[in-house]
């Protein structure tokens, strides 16, 4: 079961250097926002099902905002009290999908492409947060918040000017460097510390 219930799920792309440069992007002059849908949710323990539509499924280990009280048009400092707790969160991606379509609803929006948890820690600075993903018990990603692009409390006012955030809803706030495919068989770790750990096996579809 996941630990929050959004009703809204809010990405945002290319906000690690490291990682843009490892797709061949140039950093964005604004975020870049995209949505996934509440149905691609699943919790700690949950199965990711890789689609036989894809050739190429990836992890993106992120650092998930979670919001605690109606916010529209805040600035950062204020950005900061609207803001209930940070989670786990796994923005599973169809690489080759996300090419091929030109933007990213398809390629992010398949069900269990939103593993969550494993709790939401209150209490945390956000400046403090690391997140750091293992496959198969290997270490593949480790980035803090403060390499970020685009600070957690600009990215908050960023989208508080363009929609009211509702208490629950979900933040994704970018993955670093490091993203590779899954395997059917595999299990990924996200880790961040004071939150825990989010695991999750992966599994293919063969219906």
């Amino acid at each position: 079961m996941t630990p929050l219930q959004p009703s809204k799920i809010i990405g945002i792309g290319r906000n690690y250097v490291a990682h843009a440069k490892e797709l061949g992007n140039e950093m964005p002059v604004v975020p870049i926002i995209f949505f996934k849908p509440p149905t691609s949710l699943i919790g700690d323990g949950d199965t990711i099902v890789l689609p036989s539509v894809s050739r190429r499924v990836e992890f993106e280990a992120e650092i998930g905002v979670v919001i605690g009280s109606r916010a529209r048009n805040v600035g950062a400092a204020e950005a900061v009290r609207v803001i209930a707790g940070y989670t786990c969160v796994n923005d599973v991606t169809c690489r080759d999908l996300q090419k091929e379509d030109g933007q990213w609803g398809r390629a992010k929006g398949f069900d269990t492409f939103c593993p969550v948890g494993p709790r939401v820690a209150q209490g945390l600075d956000w400046r403090d947060l690391e997140v750091i993903c293992r496959v198969n018990g290997t270490e593949r990603q480790r980035a803090r918040a403060t390499d970020m692009h685009f600070p957690i409390p600009d990215l908050v006012a960023f989208l508080s000017g363009i929609m009211t955030l509702e208490p629950g809803d979900l933040v994704a706030t970018g993955t670093p460097a490091g993203t590779a495919p899954l395997q059917d068989g595999d299990r990924v770790e996200i880790e961040i510390p004071g939150v825990g750990v989010l695991s999750n096996p992966v599994k293919g579809d063969r219906t």
